[in-house]
């Protein structure tokens, strides 16, 4: 099972990683509601490197980007999904609307999100400047947390 982190933590990881010579990917969302396009991302993330850094949008984080009736499911369990996934090395939390900050300070090898978000990826700048890649994978045909809520909720 992957590690929670706090910042600093994560921070101080990543160099030892560094200094072991590790290929360190990093990805991030909210990942409310887990499902089969979460898993094949992380996984394909995973694949590209030695460690996966998966970090979570905090509640007040989602609400402000899915609006007030979101997160369904809380930060803390959010965060014990993800650690208990094969894939997810380390899990941590940012609290800005993009992870651009936390991203600065980790400047992974690898940043990768979901093609969905190829228009805008937060810490491209960053991450290129350090020589390090970007990447927008593909994602999992019809799978979106936004639209199986959508569907829950017609099914009432």
């Amino acid at each position: 099972m992957s590690k929670l982190y706090s910042r600093a933590e994560l921070v101080g990881a990543r160099g030892r990683w560094r200094g072991e010579g590790k290929t360190v990917v990093f990805t991030n969302g909210c990942y409310d509601i887990l499902h089969p396009g979460h898993i094949r991302l992380l996984e394909q993330a995973r694949s590209l490197g030695d460690v996966l850094i998966l970090a979570l949008n905090t509640d007040a984080s989602v609400a402000r980007l899915k609006g007030p009736s979101r997160p369904l499911i809380p930060q803390q369990e959010r965060a014990q999904m993800a650690m208990a996934l094969e894939s997810v090395d380390a899990v941590t939390f940012f609290d800005e609307d993009t992870p651009r900050e936390l991203i600065a300070e980790v400047l992974p090898d690898i940043l990768i999100k979901g093609a969905d978000w190829a228009h805008f990826i937060a810490g491209r700048e960053e991450v290129e400047a350090a020589g390090g890649r970007v990447m927008a994978l593909a994602l999992e045909p019809g799978y979106s947390t936004t639209n199986i809520v959508g569907e829950l909720l017609a099914r009432k």
